[in-house]
């Protein structure tokens, strides 16, 4: 049962575009519907988290934001990386779900227990893939995973919602 879902973050949480100023700070465009899925993984008791080789003030906002288990930036060496995680959080690494859009998230596939890949992936990762998502990146794509692990639970749409519309109700759910 997947415990943990990690997301790359250039190429899907956001759509690879990287915007900069003059200055050479970068500026990124996160699509709300990916926010709500940390939420809806969250309520299900579904840690998550971000597995990425970039880091930027953007992403560092958008994690705190969001309320990420865990972080890791900046890091190329993605199978290392997964180690760390999964002996921090006490998991296997079938325990994880990992969704990747390019060649960097390739040493992931048939180490997690669910690979999954945007629609707009590099062919090679589609290839090697368990899920290939119907949303490209930037649009959507984390809560399409998210839907996906809790379906595979056995959750009809009602019932993964349920929860979540609840506490939206009595709290503050981050977008």
């Amino acid at each position: 049962m997947i415990e943990l879902v990690l997301f790359d973050v250039d190429g899907v949480l956001t759509d690879g575009t990287i915007w900069m100023d003059g200055s050479g700070e970068a500026v990124k465009g996160f699509h709300v519907q990916d926010g709500l899925a940390v939420s809806l993984l969250h309520v299900h008791g579904i840690r998550c988290g971000v597995l990425s080789g970039k880091t930027s003030a953007p992403l560092d906002a958008r994690i705190k934001q969001l309320g990420f288990d865990v972080a890791v930036t900046g890091t190329l060496g993605k199978s290392e990386a997964l180690a760390s995680i999964t002996a921090d959080q006490g998991i296997s690494s079938e325990e994880v779900a990992y969704v990747g859009d390019d060649v960097v998230d390739l040493p992931l596939a048939g180490i997690v227990g669910r690979f999954y890949a945007p629609s707009d992936a590099h062919p090679v990762v589609l290839a090697a893939a368990d899920v290939v998502l119907t949303r490209p990146g930037g649009r959507g794509v984390a809560r399409e995973a998210a839907e996906h692990v809790l379906a595979a639970r056995g959750l009809s749409l009602e019932d993964m919602y349920r929860p979540l519309v609840e506490t939206m109700t009595s709290s503050h759910v981050v977008q």
